[in-house]
């Protein structure tokens, strides 16, 4: 029990263990600490976040700016632009200044920006760079593009979201250069059953109408579509018949960018099966239903769940941040001596701590800040320093009541 004691402010008991605080209560000494760390906060809240905001609207103009003068550049000042997609480009220009705008604004966050600066650092630090690099192709093939760390929760879960992404990226793929008119296509001259395509402007491949590459080219949407209709479909069926992932989801984030996709998908389809088919019936309307579910979608992308499509890359770094951390050492605890956690992320910690507004250093010899101290230990500390408040309550009241008696 040595170096725990129990001391007594205003009436209120307050416990304390090897010169850490593990109990707080009301009181002169600790309402003024937390007064002091409240207006921090309120510094952070009113005065930080204002700069942050205006980081996040500068990153946010830049890019769309960008984007818009490649759109201009890549279309040749706009001569192979299609004015009837004007539209689509819009609205792809606000969803480009919003998730640029909340990136930035999440990369500032202290956490998010120790992440992603060590992240970058560790990645290029000459030490680890070649074992970086190889670990990098390898968690992109496995991790991105085969979904390995979904897989490993559920198969139908992996083939769901597997099926959804290579759909979404080859419909990206296809359907923003067509857009942007970054790609166009050609009659060869003096050759009507042959097409060549232009990609910004210049001259690239040829083919025939009727040829296989034609046919799997001009359906691409076609086939995106299929694939992101049978993911959809398999995430439906899981989020109706898991009673888990029932108690959980949430329309906004789980249910609508499934009815997104999927109402894309099928009247994407549907314009298909008009033009094929039906000679052109309804396809007015399905053309403009079709725009409005795209347009909803690239308004909706910053603000819901597919915001984690751009947030996702980041953990690349984070898992090189862990790698290095390992490699460079652990942590000991200051109490009991056993490694507990990387130093380099324990170091990080405290700044982050710090910079939020939460200071949780200590007098006590050889310890300097209570997160040197492993989980184990703080739960120790908790126990020992809460049984001995309540011993001294007990014997408190027992005294109290033995008074009472002699009276």
């Amino acid at each position: 029990m040595a170096g725990i004691t129990v001391v007594r402010m205003e009436g209120v008991t307050v416990g304390w263990a090897d010169g850490v605080t593990v109990e707080r209560a009301a009181g002169v000494t600790v309402a003024g600490r937390a007064a002091s760390r409240w207006k921090g906060r309120q510094g952070l809240a009113f005065g930080r976040v204002g700069r942050e905001r205006i980081v996040g609207v500068g990153w946010g103009v830049l890019f769309t700016a960008i984007l818009a003068a490649l759109i201009v550049g890549g279309s040749r000042n706009l001569q192979h632009f299609d004015a009837a997609l004007v539209g689509y480009t819009f609205a792809v220009l606000f969803a480009t200044f919003a998730i640029t705008y909340r990136y930035s604004m999440w990369l500032q966050r202290p956490p998010t920006r120790v992440y992603w600066r060590r992240g970058w650092q560790v990645f290029f630090s000459p030490k680890y760079i070649l074992r970086n690099i190889a670990n990098w192709f390898r968690r992109v093939t496995a991790d991105f593009a085969l979904n390995r760390f979904i897989f490993k929760r559920s198969t139908s879960r992996g083939l769901a979201h597997a099926l959804i992404m290579w759909g979404c990226i080859l419909a990206f793929a296809i359907t923003f250069p067509l857009v942007f008119g970054w790609i166009h296509f050609e009659t060869v001259p003096g050759d009507v059953e042959s097409y060549t395509t232009f990609v910004f402007g210049f001259p690239t491949q040829s083919f025939e109408i009727h040829s296989l590459v034609a046919f799997l080219v001009f359906h691409g949407l076609v086939w995106s579509s299929f694939l992101v209709i049978a993911g959809v479909m398999l995430a439906m069926r899981r989020r109706m018949r898991d009673h888990g992932a029932a108690a959980l989801q949430r329309f906004a984030e789980d249910f609508l960018p499934l009815i997104l996709l999927f109402a894309i998908s099928i009247t994407g389809l549907l314009l298909t099966a008009s033009y094929t088919w039906m000679q052109g019936y309804g396809y007015d309307f399905l053309a403009l239903l079709h725009a409005i579910t795209v347009i909803f979608t690239l308004l909706y992308m910053p603000f819901g769940k597919f915001f984690h499509i751009f947030q996702r890359p980041a953990q690349l770094g984070v898992s090189f941040y862990k790698d290095v951390a390992a490699a460079e050492g652990m942590a000991k605890c200051r109490r009991c001596g056993v490694e507990y956690a990387p130093l380099l992320q324990i170091n990080d910690l405290i700044e982050v701590e710090r910079e939020l507004g939460y200071r949780y250093e200590t007098s006590a010899p050889g310890v300097e800040h209570y997160q040197r101290i492993c989980p184990s230990c703080r739960r120790t500390m908790l126990g020992l320093a809460q049984g001995m408040v309540w011993g001294r309550i007990g014997s408190t009241g027992q005294h109290e009541a033995h008074s009472t008696v002699n009276r």
